[in-house]
Formats: C-alpha cells, structure tokens, sequence
C-alpha cells in the first residue's frame, strides 16, 4: 500500500508542477487578450445574463442562469476558501494575495473559454435534462475530423479522473472535514454527522440538477452572506489597519525591480521570497476556483439557453466571486487581525528551560545533522492566548495533541531566502497532569539556535515562545477569535456545513454526468439505473467515511491509522483527479479554443447591432425559484 502511495504522490508531484501553473497561465493570458478581455464583459452582460433579462422558458436546458451559476459556485466557494487561502498567507505572506488578484482575473477567461465550449458540445435531445463537459467536447469534436476513437478514449480518461475527485474530493474529503470539525468544537461523534449529511445530500441529488440547481441557488447566496457579513464585521473592527494591509499585499508581490519588498520575519512569519509569495497565490487561486479544471463548464451545460457565450460569460463570474472577493475577504482577516504573524501563545522563561539537542535514533545512537529540542514543563498559555481561546479560569490553556513550533536559525530555507526555521512538536498531558510536548526532528548541518529577536526596549534576547500552529481552516478560525473569542468556533462551523453540502451536492451531479457519457451511449433510459447505483453508492460513502474511516485503530507496530485511511491521503487521491483533469483539459481547452472565441465574437457582434434585446427583469425571488419567465 505504502508503494501506491509513493508512487501516486509522486505522479501528483509531476500533475502539479510548476508547469502545470505556467500552462494554465499562459491559457488564461491567451484568451484573455483573444476575447478582447472578455472579463469585462463577465461583469456587465454577465450579470444582466443572471438576472434573468435573457431567460426564455422556451429554451432547451434545465435550470436558468442564475441556478447554474450557484451550483457551480457551490462546488468552487468552499473549504478551499477558508483553508487554502490561509495556507497560501501563512507561507506566501501578504503578497500572495495580489497573484491570487491577478489569477483571479484570468480565469475569469478561462471559464468564460471552457464552458463556451462545452455549451457548444452539449447534448440536447431532452432539453430537460441536457449533458456536457470537456469530455462531450473531446468526443463530439474529434469525431467531426473522423478522429471518433481518440475523443472517445481521451473523455474516458477524463471521466475517470472526474469520478475520483467527485467520490473523494468532492464527497468523502468533504465528509471528513465536517465530521472532524464538529466533533473538535461541539463533540458531536463523527458517526451522527456523517448521518445527517448522507440524508440531506441524498435527499437533495435523487431529485436531479433540478433540485441541485434549486437547492444550490438558495444555499450559495446564504453561505456568502454568512461568511461575508462575519468576515465584514472583522474587517470592521479592524478598520485602521485595512488600508495599511492593501499595501502590504501590493508592496510583498511585487519583484525587487518594480518596488517590492519582502515582508519582515516576525512572530510565527518567517518571511517568504517573491517568487514563493507569487506561486502560492497562483496555485491558491487557480486550484480554489477550479478555472481551467473543466468541472464547472458540466454545471453550466445544465443552463436553459440557446446561446452557448450566454452561458459562458456567466461562468465568468465564478472565479471574482471565489477569488477576488470571497478569497480576498479571507486573506484581510488574517491579515488585519495578525494571525498570520502573531507572537507567542507562551514562553519558557529560562536558559535551561529548553535547549537544542542532537537527535537519536530507536538504538539511542545520534544522527547525524538532526536536530530536536528538549524541554521542561509546558508554561501556561498567556492571557492574551487564554482569553481567546476562552480558557476557563485558572486552566493552562492547551488542548491535548495540539501542534506548537519553536522557531530556531539553522540552514537558510531557500523558500524564504533566511535561515529561520521552526521545530515543530505536539502537546499532551502526562500522568502526573503535566503539560508537555514531544519535538519533532530538524535536518540541519548549521547546529540549530534559538532565533534573537529585539524587544520592545530595543535589546536583543533569545526568543523561547512557543507559537500555536494554526493550519488550514484553524488559521482562519484563529483570525476570528482575535478579534472576537469564541466567533471562529461558530463561523468555521457554519461555514464547513454550508460549504460542505452544496460541494457534495454539485460533485454529486458532476459525477453522474461520468456515469452517463459511459452508460448513455444507447439513450436516457439506459443510463438510468447506473446513475441510481452511482447515487446510492455516493451517499453511503458518507456515512461510510465517518464510520470506518475516523476512529483511529492502534496496528500492530504500535502505530495509529484510520481503518479505510487518513485525511493525507484522501487528498492524495483528490489530486491525482484534480491533476490529471487539469492536464487532460487544458489541451482540449486550446485545441477548441478557436471555435469558443469565434463563436464569443459572433455572439457579441449581433448583441451591438441590436439583436436579441433583453427584456425586463423579473422578480428576483422569481430567479431564485428557477421559475420559468412568462
């Protein structure tokens, strides 16, 4: 098994390389400037396109623009959201955020590009219930040049990958995250979750993208709210440092030569070069709105239009809602409220209280250039730390297998550019009811020290803090709580619930639609009873993954391990899905592309003679519903 995933986590390696991101780069600048940027239009036409002033109940397609909208939203603004970006600030720093900016903004065309595609591909003959995507695309559009096997082939290929996301990314990942989530804060057993949200998504996906669409266009405007008006309340009381924190962002991503600096080192922050804070920001974006993917343009092919660049200008939409604005709010909490830099939850207060020491092996024999620390008793938490983490009176304040880091000057990191490094290790409580940690181990030929830093008197001492760990979605959650204690807990909750449901629901339909392009091939009817299976068998992985997968079983060399596997290598699987869609889509994207961007001009040169007027808004509860304009 350890093989596989070697061998795996090595092909993800090759899947989300640097070139993948310069690929997808290069197609989003490329049908940027081949559209006229077409970004423009996204948020003029497009809005009025959702809206419902192009919506004709006579077209073919199942739901209107603004269900489609949700539903792919709804698969895009998620726990990446949260999480991701936290990730791309805590090692990035602040100029991550303005590539995610940058990248948010060509992918725009980059959907706007796929799903003119797929629009153009779909399958219509019941216009109630039409099928698209990349892997359509490929198969209908090579067979016009007599090519039919290879499209065949490349689409099966394609639909593979898009079943493994869908069943782990999309499903059992989500599954996870949630059931882990709620037990941490309200400990809820991860089983009773994993019921709940096998009966919700169940009910809602056996009713089809119809009720997908319904159900999604009522949930993504509320889980946005929920998140925005928390995120704008932050925000609001921290105002002063907003604009100071724009700048921040705009003066770390930019290069030597055009003005930038790199941030300072400080707290948990250990620096970044621009070419780090650069690549997290475009993988954070790119990865977070799913542009160039190929997954969203299979919700959209969904759309009651007759206009293929209609819909694809909606598409549009979707990475400045995921990216520049709801990706943007969270990055201006962290950075705002200082988690991403924040000072030391504790500190051992004297010389021999902690020291750096050279690792040993299970035979008590040295290794060489290993470094671990050993310390004494694990001092309280500070007051600061205890209020927000709304420590009862009198308590320590950690929490049992929590990750803490001391930061050490070593061997220079050549992601940051310094020689800061941090030793990482995990709280528990001995028998004697003693707070301790267990160190990690540090490679280093430079024999370790503990980093200098200068105090509020200007002298220069040894910096002893032990810094929390705050990782993912828990970063976030920390950014609120510093500002208002006890918010996190509440709003991560929500939000992972929310998010996690329209993801599952949205992947759901997205994997169906793989079931189909293989069993379909002979009609509607046919597919039927695959898609059934395929729905029940997604459903019961939910409750599958909560029951099997969480509690924890001791192996028989001692080590700890999920029955079904851990939360590393869902992922794992997850990636290669992601990987290989985003390898296998962006070819197809630039081997159509010239049929998408004859067909986008077209389209817009009869909109400015005057063809196709819009007719007036209709109620927008009206658009909500999904219900037909008369």
């Amino acid at each position: 098994m350890q093989g596989l995933n070697d061998a795996i986590n090595a092909a993800n390696g090759i899947l989300f390389s640097n070139y993948t991101v310069y690929a997808l780069l290069f197609t989003g600048l490329l049908f940027t400037i081949w559209s006229g940027f077409g970004q423009f239009r996204a948020l003029t036409h497009g809005l009025a396109v959702v809206r419902g002033k192009y919506d004709d109940k006579d077209d073919p397609g199942a739901i209107n623009h603004f269900q489609a909208l949700s539903a792919a939203l709804s698969a895009t603004v998620g726990l990446g959201n949260i999480g991701g970006v936290a990730v791309a600030v805590a090692l990035g720093g602040p100029g991550a955020v303005l590539w995610m900016w940058v990248i948010g903004l060509l992918g725009m065309a980059l959907k706007m590009t796929e799903v003119t595609q797929s629009m153009l591909y779909r399958n219509t003959d019941d216009p109630e219930n039409p099928h698209g995507g990349p892997m359509f695309v490929v198969k209908k559009g090579f067979a016009k040049w007599g090519l039919a096997p290879i499209g065949t082939i490349i689409g099966g290929i394609f639909v593979v990958t898009l079943l493994i996301s869908a069943i782990t990314g999309g499903n059992m990942f989500q599954a996870w995250n949630v059931a882990d989530i709620t037990h941490t804060y309200h400990q809820v057993p991860q089983v009773a979750t994993g019921l709940i949200l096998a009966i919700i998504v169940g009910l809602v996906i056996i009713g089809g993208i119809k009720r997908i669409g319904s159900v999604a266009g009522k949930i993504v405007p509320l889980m946005c709210a929920v998140y925005v008006i928390a995120a704008l309340v932050v925000l609001g009381l921290n105002f002063s440092e907003v604009p100071a924190m724009l700048g921040l962002i705009v003066k770390s991503g930019l290069p030597d030569f055009l003005g930038g600096e790199a941030p300072d080192a400080t707290g948990a922050f250990l620096g970044g070069t621009f070419g780090y804070a650069a690549m997290w920001g475009v993988k954070r974006a790119l990865f977070s709105s799913e542009a160039g993917q190929g997954s969203s343009p299979i919700a959209h092919s969904a759309a009651k239009t007759d206009e293929p660049v209609r819909e694809g200008v909606v598409a549009g939409l979707e990475p400045f809602i995921d990216t520049i604005v709801v990706c943007t709010l969270t990055a201006l909490v962290i950075l705002s409220s200082g988690a991403y830099n924040r000072e030391a939850e504790s500190s051992f207060m004297l010389e021999d209280d902690v020291r750096v020491v050279q690792a040993m092996d299970a035979d008590g024999q040295p290794i060489a250039d290993t470094w671990t620390l050993e310390s004494g008793d694990l001092p309280s938490l500070t007051r600061e730390a205890r209020d927000i983490r709304k420590s009862g009176e009198g308590a320590a304040g950690w929490r049992e297998g929590e990750t803490v880091f001391m930061v050490v000057a070593a061997d220079e990191d050549p992601n940051t550019g310094r020689d800061l490094r941090r030793i990482m290790g995990t709280v528990s409580r001995n028998d004697a009811d003693i707070w301790e940690v267990s160190w990690q181990n540090l490679e280093s030929v430079t024999r370790p020290t503990l980093r200098r830093v200068t105090n509020e008197d200007g002298a220069e001492v040894v910096d002893r803090g032990i810094y929390g760990d705050y990782a993912a979605a828990s970063m976030t959650a920390y950014a609120f709580d510093r500002t208002v204690p006890g918010m996190g807990k509440w709003i991560v909750t929500i939000a992972a619930w929310l998010f996690a449901i329209s993801t599952m629901i949205s992947w759901s339909y997205y994997g169906e639609q793989g079931i189909y392009y293989f069993f379909g091939t002979k009609g509607e009817q046919a597919a039927k009873p695959a898609v059934m299976i395929y729905k029940v068998i997604y459903c019961a992985l939910i409750l599958l993954t909560t029951v099997a997968m969480m509690p924890i079983m001791t192996q028989a060399d001692g080590s700890k391990r999920a029955l079904l596997g851990t939360d590393a290598e869902l992922d794992m699987w997850t990636t290669l899905g992601l990987g290989v869609m985003l390898v296998a889509n962006i070819p197809i994207m630039l081997i159509f592309g010239a049929q998408a961007m004859k067909a986008y001009h077209g389209y817009f040169r009869k909109m400015n003679e005057g063809g196709d007027p819009p007719h007036a808004a209709p109620p927008i509860g009206d658009v909500v519903e999904g219900k037909d304009v008369e």
